[in-house]
């Protein structure tokens, strides 16, 4: 009976690595090849394993709740129906840890840290399990950025942190104190004093008060939003534009459009394609950091912030948003929007983003504060367009008139865009948005 191994799969350059959530066969379970085995997550999507064999679920190499890495086997399916009718023996059983033990072998050891390797800078990458677990055992940022990463590029894995944790009480005494030597105690006494992170204050319960357990979701994206601001000293820079011409031209033409396509045209598209066409102007908004390295992107992938009904929010990116005409950038818009409601998005159409756009106006909001999606460098928050008196310059003089107005909010990570640069971003976007043109075909 030959057995082969069901892989944790790649989803997304970023991903190094996956949580089971649930099993959906069991040992002994008959499996169609493309069957989904297992329901997985990740920091940024859920999404199911399918088989790759067509046969006999005979060994499950992991259990609810445990963290597998990308390409490291979770099951063994046996490529014989032979089985099908019998639950596995001892010998099978035997069988399968033998194979699972010389999948092992052949995949590679992470090498061993070397502990002068680690970086000392506070730009290192940490995912949302790592930092969860620094929060739990009380490490500090400054702590954690001591500890040597044998994942891609010296990041600090799960492992690594576990086995930090486990050793934490065993350094030895000595080195806290230096051993004879020629320092001078003057330069030992004037190092600084390591500040501890902040901690959460405690919370006190009274009379009728409710305990609601925080999603799975809902835990990632509060890791990420504490993460990023911890990382990127943010700015907000605001901006007030007059749309008006933009808007008597949707609503000239949203009914045609609606009858012609099958599907209506929304503010959104509109507001990626300015966003785009900016980036193209200002380049250097479409960047990361890495480190002491700018990593200068050469697609503008732009993400699009969008609410779940649970309330949860995800960031379905609009790929190569550039190339796209009007037409076409809002049927994947639509198409993304309505699938990230309906919560089918793969993992691909989640990674990858440039820059992002957050609507708050959909809310109500006329403007808002909006938290940078790392590892991008600036974000745009859209306000909701209202009716406002404003003051036009004509060729008669100034009048007052009733114009449709709306905030553009952009914040930014002041490492590497300074106020000049998100301050003449943001305001050509709005100009983008104010010269549009009225007799526009679509």
């Amino acid at each position: 009976m030959s057995e082969k191994p069901v892989l944790m799969p790649k989803m997304g350059e970023s991903i190094a690595e996956a949580t089971i959530i649930r099993w959906l066969k069991n040992e002994g379970d008959k499996v169609e090849k493309d069957e989904p085995l297992v329901e997985i997550a990740t920091d940024k999507v859920d999404s199911e394993i399918p088989s790759t064999e067509a046969g006999i679920l005979v060994k499950k190499l992991y259990n609810d709740g445990d963290v597998v890495k990308v390409g490291e086997p979770v099951a063994m399916i046996s490529a014989s129906g032979a089985a099908a009718a019998v639950a596995p023996t001892a010998p099978v059983a035997q069988s399968v840890e033998t194979a699972a033990a010389e999948i092992e072998k052949t995949i590679p050891a992470p090498a061993a840290p070397v502990v002068a390797a680690a970086p000392i800078s506070g730009d290192r990458f940490y995912s949302p399990l790592v930092m969860n677990i620094a929060r739990t055992e009380g490490i500090s940022m400054s702590e954690l950025e001591t500890i040597p990463g044998t994942g891609k590029e010296g990041r600090v894995t799960k492992s690594d942190i576990l086995a930090w944790v486990k050793n934490r009480g065993n350094a030895p005494a000595a080195s806290a104190t230096p051993a004879a030597n020629n320092t001078p105690a003057a330069v030992v006494n004037s190092t600084p004093a390591i500040k501890e992170a902040p901690k959460a204050p405690a919370v006190s319960l009274n009379a009728g008060d409710e305990i609601v357990e925080m999603d799975r979701v809902r835990k990632l994206i509060a890791d990420h939003m504490v993460m990023s601001k911890s990382v990127s000293p943010h700015v907000t820079s605001f901006v007030e534009a007059d749309v008006t011409n933009l808007v008597l031209w949707r609503d000239k033409i949203k009914n045609d459009f609606k009858k012609r396509e099958g599907e209506n045209i929304t503010f959104t598209p509109i507001f990626i394609e300015a966003v785009a066409r900016a980036i193209k102007d200002f380049p250097m908004i479409n960047i990361s950091v890495d480190g002491d390295k700018i990593i200068r992107r050469k697609n503008i992938n732009i993400g699009m912030a969008a609410a779940q009904p649970s309330g949860n929010l995800i960031v379905p990116v609009i790929k190569n948003a550039d190339t796209m005409n009007l037409l076409g950038l809002t049927r994947t818009v639509n198409d993304l929007a309505n699938r990230a409601r309906a919560n089918k998005l793969v993992p691909d159409e989640i990674q990858g983003g440039t820059y992002t756009i957050t609507n708050v106006g959909s809310f109500g909001n006329v403007m808002g504060t909006p938290i940078i999606n790392q590892p991008q460098v600036a974000i745009l928050a859209v306000g909701a367009i209202r009716k406002k008196p404003a003051v036009l310059e004509t060729e008669f003089g100034d009048v007052i008139a009733i114009r449709h107005m709306m905030f553009l909010s952009h914040s930014y990570d002041h490492r590497v865009v300074d106020g000049a640069l998100g301050g003449m971003f943001v305001r050509r976007v709005a100009d983008y948005l104010e010269q549009w043109d009225v007799n526009r075909e679509i």
